[in-house]
């Protein structure tokens, strides 16, 4: 696994997304789901896409299934964000996780919503060890919110 992964959206993801950030838009969270809102790196207009926010032990965070994507790379830069739901925006700061410290915050994104993501984890899954897990962190970037 290398730290530029990056699992381009086919169809039915794109589709799926929509359908996602289109009810939480209207206000209704699907499984704790939020539209992320980053400013782009370059451009600096707000950039959008559903996202799952995942809480373990108190602590919330944004995890990237498919890897380095754009709103990885815009989060990276900009370091903060805003959650959305419905009219309600909460402006949020970010520190991204060092590889060792996301075996469990991978572990409880995968027990949460393994049917939803599961094919973007290469069949590794939610009783996966932290060897393993550790192994395919690199990939997988994670953000905590904070």
């Amino acid at each position: 696994m290398t730290a530029t992964r990056y699992v381009a959206p086919g169809r039915s993801t794109a589709l799926f997304n929509a359908a996602v950030a289109g009810l939480t838009r209207m206000g209704v969270s699907v499984w704790g789901s939020r539209v992320l809102a980053v400013r782009g790196r370059t451009s600096g207009q707000w950039r959008t896409t559903p996202v799952n926010l995942l809480t373990v032990d108190g602590e919330r965070y944004l995890v990237a299934p498919r890897g380095v994507t754009q709103w990885v790379r815009n989060i990276r830069v900009a370091g903060e964000a805003e959650l959305r739901v419905g009219r309600r925006v909460e402006r949020i700061r970010v520190t991204e996780l060092a590889d060792d410290e996301k075996p469990a915050v991978l572990r409880a994104y995968l027990k949460r919503w393994k049917f939803e993501i599961g094919v973007f984890f290469d069949g590794v899954d939610a009783s996966a060890d932290d060897e393993t897990l550790l192994g395919i962190a690199p990939g997988y970037p994670v953000f905590r919110i904070g």
